[in-house]
Order: C-alpha cells, then structure tokens, then sequence
C-alpha cells in the first residue's frame, strides 16, 4: 500500500469505516480527520472493549500515533471533552496527541436548537438529520459568521462574534427561554473550557506537510460516505459537507500529490440511514434480517438503519469520483445465511437501461433496480482470516464486485473485531 491513504466510505455512511482506519492506523504514524461532526459514529472493537468514537480520529486508539482534526470538521467542543474522558478513562490519553486546526469551526449549544427547529419546519420533506447541529455550523461557516477554534483564546473577539449571533439568529432567539438561546451562558461555558482547549490547538496544514517531509507515514480519515457528499451525493439528502477526496484536500489544507492511495470501504450489502431515495431498499423479512445480523442501528443516534442489496450503479459512481483503487469489503459475514443474494447491476429508467448513476441523482427515487442473482454459501465466515478459506460463492461474490469497480480487493471483515479480517 501507499505510504499517505484516505479512507472513503463508497455509500450512505456506516460501511464500517471506523474498524478499516483502526487497521491501517497500526501501520501509519499520523492520522488526520477532514470533515464532518459529531453526527458521524465510528465503532471499533480491540481487546475485547467497544469504542465509539464522533470526534477523535480512530486512530488514536493506537498508542504512539498522532491525530489531527482538520478545518472541513465542524466542532463540538463540549462533546470533545465528553469523548476525551471516556478515553481517558479507558486508558488512553489524547494529551500530546491530538492536534486541532486553528480554523476549524465550532458546534455550539444554540446551533442544535435550530437544527431542530428547522427540521420540523420541513414536516413531510425533512432530511433525518441527527439534530446534532451540523447543518447550522456549516452555515454561519459559509455565511463568514462562525465562531472558531482560534476564537476561543481572544475574549473580546469571541464576545463580539456571540454578540453578533444574537442579532443575525433573532427569530430563533427572541421567543425562545431554552438555555441553548442564552448566549451569555455559551460564553461562559466556552470560557470554562478554554484553557482544557489551549494545548490542543496547532496549524493542521503545515503540520501534515512537516510530517510528510519527514517521512512520517498519513491516514486520512473521514465520515459518512460518498453517497452523502453536499455537491456529489442524492441531495438534498445528504450531509453538510464533502465527504469525498476533495474534501480532505480543503479540510485539511493539503495539495493532492500527499495523497497516495484511495481505499474505499464497501458494505457487502447497503444501508441508509434517514430520509432520501435508495433504489435497492429491503423492506421484507430479508431486509430485517440483514438489520438484525449486522446490527445495524446507528452509533450515533441508536436509529435502526435501512437496509437492501448491493447497488453497483452508486458505487461505480462513488469510485469514479474518488478515484478508488483498492476495496476493503466489509461485514461479510452477515450474507452467510442467505440462500440467494442479489446485486443491482444497473437501473430502469423511463425504459431505458442505465448503467451509471442519473445526470439528476434525484431520479434515483424513480429507477427500477435491475438485479443479478447470485448463490448463497449458506456457511460460517465469521473470524476466517484467508481469503482461500472463504467458500466459492462467497469468493464469486467478492470477484465480481472487484470486477465491476475495476479497483482490487485488500482486505475483507468477517467480524467486528481486529483478528476477524482477511488481508489479501
């Protein structure tokens, strides 16, 4: 593999990314997440003991390594000390280790109040957002209004700017006594936790670049999936940001040439979660069953997750523009008992046969899903760690997959746990 890699998800999030950075970060020293929130959730499971982590960078697990968080993420302050405690607690300190850009902007208190306030304003059309408050941030963000890491450590400068909040978000605030409203109290509270902030700060960019030089090895690590991305996913139901490369590229202020090799992660089958179009959706007793098996109920927010068939028109899409070359499949072992799995190999579209993602992404709430069926191998692959040890069927289905995409397979999980995947 590549000395620098960016880890992608190729769907709609969960596809297992957070157990796929745990791996690669044992072979990395710097691990840097780009963008994103706290709405994202990556599970990982070493020593027996589950970690779900929203802010921190996977790889922080690790011992030695060093993180970053980048300007592409979006901040909750609050709940980063949340997360370093629990770490903490568990043995593993984030002191002298973990790094977060000056410019990166925050997630505040008043910020989750309007993300539930305009999601009820969309009654029938809302988009399922986690109510976390990111969609919020990245708007005063884009609107130049946002408070910002670096604002915490000037007084007057982040006084001003809560100032400025109260004017610009007064429909919100005016009518409203929750405590989230009260800006006197969010700066108080941000005071509080300034000087726990202070060592934390650093300049991300140039940082990265003075790793590099030094030939330090770099994971870049994202959130939700490509299938989500602002500009290239099914929007309006998407995240706030860019999921993508090129959001690793500007959140974490990096030229493409620091980029050596693209993973993408694949669910062996697909999930969503929230509101939007997904043509190969399961709403029968196999579609529970794959939600049972996989577990699949967000890390974030606990919803059950929806479920259906592998869709290769979205992840040709996603590979394309993620330039992916290697494939790290993930929860293999939920298909074990499937006597015949199907894979959406193309789309019906006002009769025609389409191969490729719609010009409009919206008209994946009109396409018919066209399957190929495929056996099952009706046989344990939970824990194998060689890939000649998988059955046939379960083989035919990775090579196919493999093929299509035109990337190769690297590795494969047959479990949650580190030792359960296949290195190929």
């Amino acid at each position: 593999m590549g000395k620098n890699i960016i880890v992608i998800g190729c769907q709609w999030g969960d596809e297992g990314k957070g157990k796929i950075v745990d791996l690669l970060a044992e072979r990395a020293d710097i691990i840097a997440r780009f963008q994103g929130g706290a709405n994202a959730g990556h599970t990982i499971i070493a020593a027996g003991k589950k970690f779900i982590l929203h802010l921190v960078p996977s790889g922080i697990i690790h011992q030695g390594k060093y993180c970053y968080i980048g300007n592409g993420v979006v901040l909750d302050p609050f709940g980063l000390i949340e997360e370093m405690e629990f770490l903490k607690n568990e043995g593993i300190s984030c002191a002298g280790r973990l790094f977060i850009s000056s410019a990166t902007n925050l997630v505040l208190p008043y910020h989750k109040l309007i993300d539930g306030i305009e999601e009820k304003k969309r009654s029938g059309s809302s988009i399922g957002t986690t109510l976390r408050g990111i969609g919020p941030a990245y708007k005063d963000k884009v609107d130049r209004c946002g408070i910002r890491f670096c604002d915490l450590f000037n007084q007057q400068r982040l006084q001003e700017k809560l100032e400025l909040q109260k004017k610009l978000k007064a429909e919100y605030f005016d009518k409203s006594d929750d405590i989230r409203a009260n800006i006197e109290i969010v700066y108080r509270d941000l005071m509080k936790i300034s000087p726990i902030m202070k060592p934390l700060i650093a300049d991300v960019s140039y940082e990265l670049e003075k790793h590099k030089k030094e030939g330090k090895s770099i994971l870049f690590e994202g959130a939700q999936g490509a299938m989500l991305d602002i500009d290239l996913g099914t929007y309006p139901f998407t995240t706030s940001s860019n999921t993508t490369v090129g959001g690793a590229l500007t959140g974490l202020g990096i030229g493409p040439k620091m980029i050596d090799e693209v993973v993408g992660v694949v669910k062996a089958y697909t999930t969503r979660v929230g509101s939007g179009p997904f043509p190969t959706e399961l709403t029968n007793e196999i579609g529970r069953q794959l939600q049972t098996i996989g577990g699949e109920f967000g890390a974030t927010t606990g919803r059950p997750r929806r479920t259906g068939w592998l869709d290769m028109v979205t992840l040709r899409h996603a590979c394309r523009i993620n330039g992916v070359e290697k494939l790290a499949i993930t929860k293999l072992d939920v298909l074990d008992d499937i006597d015949k799995i199907n894979i959406c190999n193309a789309y019906r579209l006002n009769g025609q046969l389409i191969e490729q993602a719609p010009l409009d992404l919206g008209d994946l709430w009109n396409v018919e899903p066209v399957y190929m069926e495929f056996d099952g191998w009706k046989s344990s692959t939970t824990g194998m760690t060689k890939f000649g040890d998988l059955p046939a069927n379960a083989r035919k289905y990775l090579d196919y997959i493999a093929h299509e995409l035109g990337a190769e397979i690297s590795l494969v999980s047959t479990g949650p746990g580190r030792q359960e995947t296949i290195v190929v």
